[in-house]
């Protein structure tokens, strides 16, 4: 009986990882910062010139539940073997990210899918942290029609000479960021799925995680 590759327990690590080391947003990077609370002065008292400080209107308040985000058939099609309930990653606060993860190894072939749900404060927020994920993940492209804005980014890597293919989608809607993650080994060839697979396969994801926010509004 063959005995699986260290390769496949490396691919197993993001869960994790995700649940230690990058969910404490209200006190990361890109947590938006405290708001400062101001007492409106009575109307006789205000200033003709003084500008409006109405709070800042949110498109989306609350994220999905994640685990719903992607339909059944597009988890059985995408990691097949996976059970599709999806198992969601704790997270230190969930109205500000919420993820569920899909993962199975079929035979010697591993696929690995995830969506996260980010809920800014403000669309600059989360124009903010869109342009950092972009940048950071150069190389990628515009994916039309999805959200405000989307990117797409694909890209292969090698251990121990086992290749893997990862995709990443990120979508960008108001004050929202969607992201989804796909990627693939084949632990008997090595070789990893192939570009336009995982592309499209990411992509299909992202696009109906986004209908899955704007039908929880």
């Amino acid at each position: 009986m063959r005995s699986l590759p260290l390769a496949l327990t490396a691919r197993l690590a993001p869960v994790v990882v995700l649940a230690t080391a990058g969910w404490a947003l209200s006190s990361g990077p890109l947590a938006a910062p405290a708001a400062t609370e101001k007492k409106a002065a009575p109307d006789g008292e205000r200033s003709p010139s003084a500008p409006a400080t109405a709070a800042a209107v949110r498109t989306y308040r609350d994220s999905p539940a994640p685990c719903e985000g992607i339909t059944k058939k597009t988890v059985t099609a995408l990691v097949p073997g996976a059970k599709t309930a999806g198992k969601e990653i704790p997270s230190t606060d969930e109205s500000l990210r919420r993820t569920c993860s899909w993962n199975a190894l079929k035979s010697f072939d591993y696929r690995w899918l995830d969506i996260s749900y980010e809920i800014k404060k403000s669309d600059e927020t989360a124009l903010a942290a869109y342009k950092q994920r972009t940048t950071e993940k150069s190389g990628g492209g515009k994916v039309p029609g999805v959200g405000d804005e989307a990117y797409s980014v694909v890209n292969l890597t090698t251990d121990d000479k086992q290749q893997t293919r990862e995709g990443m989608v990120i979508v960008r809607a108001s004050n929202a960021l969607v992201v989804v993650t796909y990627n693939g080994s084949d632990f008997e060839s090595k070789k990893a799925p192939g570009t336009d697979e995982i592309n499209k396969g990411a992509i299909k994801a992202a696009k109906e995680g986004m209908a899955a926010l704007e039908a929880a509004q």
